[in-house]
Order: structure tokens, then C-alpha cells, then sequence
């Protein structure tokens, strides 16, 4: 078993000290990771290198350095790799004059499927799209545009799915069912690598987070294990409570509090031992007779880690 969690066991594609440059400018500065089953979700600031990290996975560039396999194998020079792979690109690129079940039904045909039509028909059904395939894809909005990008990906019945912003544009019952989708596709053993900017739904669905700053490897690993490492960041807890201001003057003098601010009946406790105040507290509250109703850190989900990792640029 690997100790890095930037690496997984039996991976599915392996990324090797990979580098990429346009001319003077760096896109991905030597990144070693790899991908195996389940979901992983790929964060980054605009500009971080995501996009291009997944276009070398797909055989689309050829890093400047390093190497990516994908089922063993180099998709820039084995290209019957693609056969098992899906990608949804970021760019809203789509032949307008097509219905959605002649554009699902050509990305089947260009990746060999067997009974195209068939193909296609259950991967519209998949997202929802059956009502209205016959329909040009010029006439859809955003979002069913952005569900027949997926249909296609998903025609081939793919071991890999490559997913670049595949929420954009949907509204929130069709991002929730294109989760549901993705996290049974990880629930299956599949390898499904998404970057997204909507980093609460990435947390809902990712088993495990890569973050991508100045094309640089910042962080792997699940959110709670990155959150952990990140040992000179104090926690931010949330105590709600029905005595505040006897809570607090209590907990300034522990040791393992850093800063306590009051917000109505609620406190804002800054501390660097989040296991040991969650220990210690109710022996406090006991002393000063408060009732406490809720305690939770603040600052644990992807949105705050990821904040963190970018502000410390």
C-alpha cells in the first residue's frame, strides 16, 4: 500500500513527473500522481493547469516532460485506448444541425460500439434526454447541451470517464442526477476524474481530491486528510450554545484555543487541537452550566481547504 495519496493501488492511469510549457509560459510543472477506481476530483484556480492536465490524460497534448500511461499504454501513441475512455470537454463545441441522437449516435460510431442507434438511445435515456432527442442540438439550452456532451462520453460504456466542468450550465436537479451518475459509475469501479469550480458538489461526489495551484501538486488526499496536514492553520469551530459569553470566558484561558469571538447565541472558537477542545468542552459547559447545541468545525469542507491551499500561494 502507497504512503503518498497523491498515488493510488492499481491505478488506471499514471501521471510521471509530467510537465507542460507554451512557449516562456509553465501550464503543469512536474506532477506525479496516478488514478485508479472511484471518484477524483481535479481543483484548481482559472489558470492553475487543470485543463491542460486532462488533456494530456486523454492524448490530446504530449507533455514537454514526463509521461502519461492510460491502461498501461501512452494514448498519444496507442490510440485504441480511446475505445475505453470518455471525455467531456469544458468547451461547449457541438454540431448544432445534428439532433442529439445523431450527435450521440456519431461519437458511438467513432468509438466502434456495436448497434450504434442502441447505444445511443440508452445513453439519452441515461440523462434524461429521451424526450427530446429528435431534437437539434442548436434548439437546447445550456444544460441538455452540457447532459448530450455526457451521453456521448458515456456511449462507449467506458472504464475511464474524463470529465473537464461537466456541471456547467445545469440547473440543480440536473447537476444532482449527473452526480448520481458519476458517483455510481466510482461505485462501480470505474476511474472518473472531474474538475470542476463547484466545489460543494465535487465534495459530495469525490472519494479523493487533487489541487492543482500554479500547476504545481499542492494537496492529495480526502478532504478531512489534506485539512489535517494542514497543521499551521488553526480550526474555526462553531459552538452554538444557550450561555455564549460564560462559555467563552471560560475557554480563552485553555491552552488550546487561539481566539474566541461571539455572533448572537453562537461562538466562533479558533484552535489548533480540534480533537482535544471537542474532548475538554463539555467539562467546561458542565462548569458553567451552559447547554451546548451544536459543535462543528467551519472551516473542514473542500471550500474552505481549497481556499486555504490558494491563499497560501
Amino acid at each position: 500500500m502507497t504512503d503518498d495519496p497523491a498515488l493510488v493501488e492499481a491505478p488506471t492511469v499514471v501521471v510521471d513527473g509530467v510537465s507542460k510549457w507554451f512557449g516562456q509560459k509553465v501550464a503543469v510543472s512536474n506532477v506525479t500522481c496516478s488514478f485508479g477506481a472511484g471518484v477524483t476530483g481535479l481543483l484548481g484556480p482559472n489558470g492553475a493547469g487543470k485543463t491542460t492536465m486532462l488533456r494530456m490524460l486523454t492524448g490530446l497534448i504530449d507533455p514537454s516532460e514526463g509521461t502519461v500511461e492510460v491502461l498501461g499504454v501512452r494514448p498519444r501513441t496507442e490510440p485504441s485506448v480511446y475505445a475505453e475512455m470518455g471525455l467531456v470537454p469544458e468547451e461547449n463545441a457541438l454540431y448544432p444541425d445534428l439532433s442529439a441522437q445523431q450527435y450521440v449516435r456519431y461519437a458511438a460510431v467513432l468509438g466502434g460500439v456495436t448497434d450504434a442507434d442502441a447505444a445511443a438511445r440508452r445513453a439519452l435515456q441515461v440523462v434524461r434526454l429521451s424526450d427530446v432527442a429528435h431534437r437539434r442540438l442548436a434548439a437546447y439550452s445550456k444544460g441538455m447541451r452540457q447532459r448530450a456532451k455526457v451521453a456521448a462520453a458515456l456511449v462507449g460504456d467506458p472504464r475511464i470517464l474524463v470529465l473537464d466542468e461537466p456541471l456547467n450550465g445545469t440547473d440543480p436537479v440536473q447537476r444532482a442526477h449527473l452526480i448520481d451518475i458519476f458517483r455510481q459509475m466510482g461505485d462501480d469501479g470505474r476511474t472518473v476524474i472531474v474538475s470542476s469550480h463547484v466545489l460543494e458538489e465535487v465534495e459530495r461526489m469525490s472519494d479523493r481530491v487533487l489541487a492543482i495551484v500554479d500547476g504545481k501538486l499542492a494537496a492529495a488526499g480526502t478532504v478531512p486528510a489534506i485539512r489535517r496536514a494542514m497543521a499551521d492553520i488553526p480550526y474555526r469551530v462553531r459552538v452554538e450554545t444557550d450561555r455564549p459569553r460564560e462559555l467563552a470566558a471560560a475557554l480563552v484561558s485553555d491552552a488550546r484555543v487561539h481566539g474566541v469571538s461571539i455572533d448572537d447565541h453562537v461562538l466562533h472558537v479558533e484552535t489548533e487541537d480540534l480533537a482535544g477542545l471537542g474532548r475538554r468542552l463539555p467539562a467546561v459547559a458542565r462548569d458553567v452550566e451552559a447547554r451546548i447545541v451544536s459543535f462543528r468545525p467551519e472551516d473542514a469542507s473542500l471550500v474552505s481547504v481549497f481556499r486555504y491551499l490558494v491563499h497560501r500561494r
